[in-house]
């Protein structure tokens, strides 16, 4: 028995969509028929997703939130001894999102057809990425599926939380920052025309900084589409060349380089690398595949490459942690506890210690940051409203003194 999604019209002509299990399209359809439906399309769940996955869509296929969500009720229904098919059919009826229930349900219908959880999983690899679906697999083969899910929900929970905390810290000065370019923006097109407008008439001569502040008036009023098509295009040409793996690579080795943004790349990719491979490892994933998976979820393109060269001096029979440490990508603190689990037997316990130590740092350094960026955005603003100010009183004050 499969997940079908469909679309079909009530008796009273309202389009309805959702999602019905049955054996083929032909029996969902007298399904539908039966409850006075009139059948539109249908089509298998696993079938549909691959085409939105295929197709270009601004629709992610399961947000972080909804991913943490299932991955909790899943372990704690599976934990207390629920067949994983009646665990997977409770938490889709208990999805209020239809896409995260047709998901769930075309994973249950995948597993009621005798196949592995991991591998229901892997009919929709948006969804899952392929961390989740290896811990999975690991965890069905060693027969501790619930503690495996139980490490995974506490995972997503822990990297929905960093997000959140970081999407949240920004909100205050995005604002601010947008607020201040508009303030601006519109002094300049709108304010200080008419105001200055007066001293041109009067034929006497300008001040410096008056004459900038016209000149600067003039030009964002007479050329503001032409600016928005060149910082489009900018973005656009920036976002294609970064797409190029030379480009990227160059970018990413720059960032590295710079004094406070260099210590917040290496210190996130760092935190998520060793954290991902905590939980692998400690869900029995081998060494070298913990590794692979590990490397890929780092963003920064030199730190994923010295990931994947150590992979090949520990294929060759080098230790984790010298192998880790030789491309000097990684903390030196990060690289010691790493080593001390490897000598002591407690690699699982040692890198989920180096990934709170490194996001416990990053709190810190975001926290500093954004205590500075607040004032100095506040202060900047300030600075730019004087300059317009003292650019609009300086022939004033000209004007007084020649009536004296």
């Amino acid at each position: 028995m499969g997940a079908f999604e469909y679309t079909a019209i009530d008796p009273g002509g309202k389009q309805l969509k959702g999602v019905v299990e049955g054996d083929t399209p032909r029996q969902v359809r007298q399904l539908l028929r039966e409850r006075e439906l009139l059948p539109l399309s249908v089509a298998e769940v696993a079938e549909k997703e691959s085409t939105r996955q295929q197709s270009f869509s601004l629709r992610r296929s399961m947000s972080a939130a909804d991913l943490s969500l299932i991955t909790r009720q899943m372990a704690t229904l599976v934990q207390s001894s629920m067949p994983l098919e009646e665990a997977l059919l409770a938490i889709g009826e208990q999805s209020e999102s239809p896409r995260v229930k047709s998901i769930v349900l075309g994973t249950r219908s995948k597993v009621m057809e005798g196949h592995s959880l991991a591998d229901g999983l892997a009919d929709f690899p948006k969804a899952f990425p392929e961390l989740y679906r290896a811990t999975v697999a690991a965890g069905e083969q060693s027969g501790h599926l619930d503690a495996v899910l139980n490490r995974l929900a506490d995972y997503t929970e822990s990297r929905q939380e960093l997000r959140q905390k970081v999407s949240n810290a920004m909100i205050y000065p995005a604002v601010l920052t947008v607020l201040a370019l508009g303030i601006v923006s519109l002094m300049l097109v709108y304010v200080v025309p008419k105001v200055v407008g007066v001293f041109s008439n009067t034929g006497q001569d300008l001040p410096q900084l008056t004459q900038w502040l016209i000149l600067s008036s003039d030009f964002l009023r007479n050329n503001w589409g032409i600016l928005l098509i060149l910082i489009g295009a900018a973005i656009w040409g920036g976002r294609r060349l970064l797409r190029q793996a030379a480009y990227r690579r160059r970018w990413d080795q720059a960032l590295l380089k710079l004094p406070v943004v260099g210590k917040i790349v290496r210190g996130f990719n760092t935190a998520r690398f060793t954290r991902t491979f905590s939980i692998l490892s400690g869900s029995g994933v081998p060494v070298l595949e913990a590794l692979r998976i590990s490397g890929e979820v780092i963003t920064n393109v030199p730190m994923r490459e010295s990931v994947e060269t150590a992979a090949e001096r520990i294929r060759e029979g080098g230790a984790i942690g010298k192998s880790l440490g030789a491309g000097g990508y990684f903390p030196p603190l990060c690289v010691h506890l790493i080593s001390s689990g490897e000598a002591s037997g407690e690699l699982e316990t040692m890198l989920e210690r180096a990934a709170v130590n490194q996001e416990r740092e990053m709190d810190g350094l975001i926290a500093a940051l954004l205590g500075i960026l607040e004032p100095a955005l506040i202060v900047g603003m300030g600075v730019v409203v004087l300059i317009i100010v003292m650019a609009i009183l300086l022939p004033i004050f000209e004007l007084n003194q020649l009536v004296r």
